[in-house]
């Protein structure tokens, strides 16, 4: 008698928790599941955003996505850490800058990626593997989904190098120096430079050395960053040599060591300029007519054989660890770089997806074939690198760009000299600021 109630109770509670784990996924399947996105807060990405989300939505009904610009601050990076802390995160952000990637994993705010059972197969569809590895955190693992990158090139003033005799590209420092000392020129000998080479806002600002320094240094490093997982590596001679460069350029009058007021470039004083491909658009908007224009690299030292690399300003996408619905999080961070997604970035945006067929592909022919400059972006696209995801990066910037100012700028001391100093000011901060 007691067995058979005891096989009953037994029963029973097998029954109810049966009963109750139905209950549970039958009630995940049939409830209305909602997800939150951070978008940049720019209006054309929250254009790009809310299509692709209406999109999602259209054909979800039971997991909807809630789109939300990120709130405004100094930095996306101080918001998104801030939402680490008090718990008030997303569940995917498509705003994420690698260089903060440490603080954001660190605090235990992201999810690992690569868990997913397809990460894997569609990184090596869309990723070449020697860029995919640069996002690999420290502990093997990746948190960032590879989405987008700006690579930094030269757009140039066919008009002045036509007159100067100059043709384009400049693939060495020997033949960019040659270059401006035909470009530059005083017209109307008042002793007052009217043409310059090349212009840099010469302002000690860390994220000003993202645009001249750090892409030139990648370049000259045949691909390299300021640092090999935690060990500072940019104390080299890749270094000393774009250092020498720079000096170069202001040292014999070819870049002007102010700052100016308004675009010399489109008011036609600069013969080139360092920037990415959200310049096109605007060049065509406020250029003059009859104003023709190019892209090309960036030099190269005279001795360099090999792959031409610069820095790709990328931002990428991330779960963050507060989701309850960590797989639906990942099918929609999925349709954000589907092949459609990835050609509504070009259009709305200018902005290069990362996709290994995107210069072959029939799906971007037509919009290549119309944005011929956009092209030349693309291409150098898989060759790029992007900022270290030290979490000390911004600092060590810093210390580069008051060498870069002593050294380039004033020549108050060699570039041997201002790179090591700026290697030994990165040392002391990331052991200050990490004590053993």
């Amino acid at each position: 008698m007691m067995m058979r109630k005891l096989n009953i109770l037994i029963l029973i509670l097998f029954l109810f928790t049966c009963s109750d784990n139905d209950y549970k996924t039958s009630q995940k399947n049939n409830a209305n599941i909602q997800l939150t996105y951070w978008c940049a807060s720019n209006p054309r990405e929250i254009s790009l955003a809310k299509e692709l989300v209406d999109e999602w939505n259209a054909k979800h009904q039971n997991i909807r996505v809630i789109l939300q610009p990120i709130p405004a601050s100094q930095s996306s990076e101080e918001v998104l850490l801030a939402a680490i802390a008090g718990g008030t995160t997303p569940d995917v952000c498509s705003n994420m800058w690698p260089g903060a990637m440490d603080d954001f994993i660190l605090s235990g705010g992201l999810v690992r990626l690569d868990m997913f059972p397809d990460f894997e197969q569609i990184m090596d569809a869309r990723v070449p593997l020697d860029l995919l590895a640069s996002f690999k955190a420290p502990d093997g693992n990746y948190y960032q989904l590879p989405w987008k990158t700006n690579p930094i090139m030269m757009v140039y003033n066919k008009g002045l190098f036509e007159e100067a005799g100059v043709q384009p590209p400049l693939p060495t420092y020997s033949d960019f120096l040659a270059a401006a000392k035909k470009i530059v020129r005083d017209d109307d000998n008042d002793g007052i430079v009217d043409q310059w080479m090349v212009y840099r806002n010469i302002r000690s600002l860390w994220w000003q050395r993202l645009f001249d320094y750090f892409p030139l240094y990648i370049g000259a490093s045949g691909g390299l960053t300021l640092f090999d997982k935690k060990n500072i590596i940019f104390n080299n001679d890749a270094s000393i040599k774009v250092f020498r460069f720079l000096r170069e350029l202001y040292e014999k009058g070819y870049s002007p060591l102010t700052e100016f007021q308004g675009d010399q470039f489109i008011n036609g004083r600069l013969a080139t300029q360092i920037t990415g491909p959200w310049m096109i658009a605007y060049i065509e908007r406020f250029k003059s007519p009859g104003f023709e224009f190019g892209v090309m690299p960036l030099p190269l030292p005279d001795d360099y054989s090999g792959k031409r690399y610069t820095y790709g300003d990328h931002k990428n996408i991330s779960i963050f660890s507060t989701t309850k619905f960590p797989d639906e999080a990942w099918a929609f961070t999925k349709t954000l770089i589907s092949a459609h997604a990835d050609l509504r970035l070009l259009e709305l945006c200018t902005q290069i997806p990362i996709r290994n067929t995107l210069t072959t592909d029939s799906l971007y022919q037509n919009y290549f074939n119309e944005n011929p400059m956009l092209l030349k972006f693309a291409e150098q696209a898989p060759f790029t690198r992007g900022v270290d995801g030290v979490s000390d990066l911004k600092e060590i910037l810093d210390g580069i760009s008051q060498e870069y100012e002593a050294c380039v700028l004033y020549g108050k001391i060699s570039p041997e000299q201002a790179i090591e100093n700026a290697a030994k000011k990165a040392q002391i901060i990331m052991e200050w600021n990490h004590p053993q």
